[in-house]
């Protein structure tokens, strides 16, 4: 009897194991199955289907990440709360960000003359990035071209389809296009198809300025007839998409097409000098009548000059880290600050706990930001003693050509989204640059 009831322990105990290294077998077969397979395609996409919803259907881990840009979280430097308004019939916005022009007013003074100084507020997710340019005052009370639409929304099939095939003659006729004719011709902010290749899903660069601009940048470091679709490694491209539209640029007056400002070099001195060789000026400061330069959102210039790019290491590796999903290893579609997602897009390389990393990235732009509003009232003190200055004579034309330095310095780091994280010394310098171009322009006028 006894016998019997070991044999039956023994049967029973056999089967489970059994049963268990089958389920393991199973399971390490499936796992195996679905990480040789990233996706799988429930629906053919072409090149003119800029629907995500669509791509969506192929990569639903993906779409679901993108989906998840409307989140509006602020770090202690950047990002956006959620402020309620009251929707109307011209503005059916019921959320907005923050106005940063509000929050320090020495920004219109700075800006005063030019629309920057009506509207200006946090930077909201890539979901929002279309619809809080169309409802922007710098578009509704001050007439803009349709270049404007270049980098906040999803314009390459639009490009194709207004150049009849023909990319590059498809962007000349936007940018030439007034901004209330352009937005007519769009639907959504940035989609797949402005990074990847429907064919293959390659990572792709499908902006022209950017094409001509990074093709003038390697002219300029001695790489002569570059194209970045072709040339550029993998890991360029991990920046390149991004670098796409996170850039300084202008628009060339006679034509209005999109330049990104690069054949001198792409630090913010050279491109300066790249724009005072071409004479140009994006307006006239209203009480100093200095001609100026609006720095954009130079987060690819200066991130260049900073130790995460010397190191290789791109802005999908920070901003997009990669992510687990069973056994696929994917990108993370949910762009957003690093500091929100410390664990992955920092502890992959670095061995401090989140805690001290999140602290010594603080640290960078609690010091940045110092910098900055001492650079501030340095540029305001200029402006204020132009605006006294009773004469017309050099000593004034001298101290207007400090303060257009001055500002675009002050303005090139503060345009910038990283608070000088992404390159710190390289920030820092240009603040300095921009303080010392204050100082000099007032002791232009007290020598005279």
């Amino acid at each position: 009897m006894r016998k019997n009831k070991n044999f039956i322990l023994i049967l029973a105990a056999s089967i489970v194991v059994s049963v268990g290294i089958l389920s393991l077998l199973f399971n390490i077969f499936e796992k195996k199955q679905e990480a040789k397979y990233s996706f799988y395609k429930v629906k053919q996409i072409s090149d003119d289907n800029e629907n995500a919803k669509d791509w969506g259907a192929n990569f639903p881990f993906q779409y679901e990440d993108y989906l998840k840009t409307t989140d509006q979280i602020r770090t202690r430097f950047g990002g956006s709360e959620a402020f309620p308004r009251t929707p109307s019939k011209a503005d059916p916005r019921s959320v907005v960000a923050q106005s940063k022009i509000e929050e320090d007013t020495r920004l219109k003074k700075m800006w005063e003359g030019y629309a920057f100084s009506i509207d200006y507020r946090e930077k909201r997710g890539h979901a929002y990035m279309l619809l809080d340019q169309i409802h922007t005052q710098r578009v509704t009370k001050v007439k803009q071209p349709g270049t404007c639409i270049n980098c906040h929304a999803s314009t390459y099939v639009t490009w194709k389809k207004l150049g009849n095939g023909d990319l590059f003659k498809g962007f000349e006729i936007l940018n030439q296009m007034p901004y209330d004719e352009v937005k007519l011709h769009v639907k959504n902010p940035i989609s797949c198809i402005d990074c990847h290749d429907p064919a293959n899903m390659q990572l792709r660069v499908t902006r022209p300025a950017f094409i001509e601009g990074i093709k003038a940048y390697k002219e300029h470091q001695g790489i002569k007839n570059f194209k970045v679709n072709s040339m550029a490694s993998r890991q360029e491209m991990r920046t390149f998409v991004c670098a796409q539209c996170h850039v300084e640029y202008y628009f060339r007056e006679k034509d209005k097409r999109l330049v990104y400002p690069w054949a001198n070099g792409i630090k913010a001195d050279e491109i300066y000098g790249y724009y005072e060789k071409i004479n140009f000026k994006d307006w006239v400061h209203k009480s100093t009548k200095a001609p100026m330069l609006k720095a954009q959102h130079p987060e690819f210039e200066l991130w260049s000059q900073g130790i995460h790019a010397r190191s290789g290491v791109s802005c999908v590796d920070c901003h997009m880290p990669f992510k687990k999903v069973g056994s696929m290893k994917i990108t993370d579609h949910h762009v957003r600050s690093p500091l929100l997602n410390i664990n992955r897009s920092c502890r992959t390389c670095h061995g401090a706990d989140t805690k001290e990393l999140k602290s010594r990235a603080e640290e960078i732009q609690f010091k940045q930001h110092e910098l900055e509003n001492i650079a501030k009232n340095a540029l305001m003190d200029l402006i204020d003693d132009i605006k006294n200055y009773g004469k017309k004579d050099m000593a004034l034309k001298k101290a207007q050509e400090f303060h257009r330095k001055a500002s675009w310095y002050l303005d090139y780091i503060i345009s910038e989204n990283s608070t000088g994280f992404h390159a710190p010394q390289e920030a820092a310098r240009i603040i300095v640059l921009s303080i010392d171009a204050s100082r000099k322009g007032q002791n232009a006028l007290r020598k005279n």
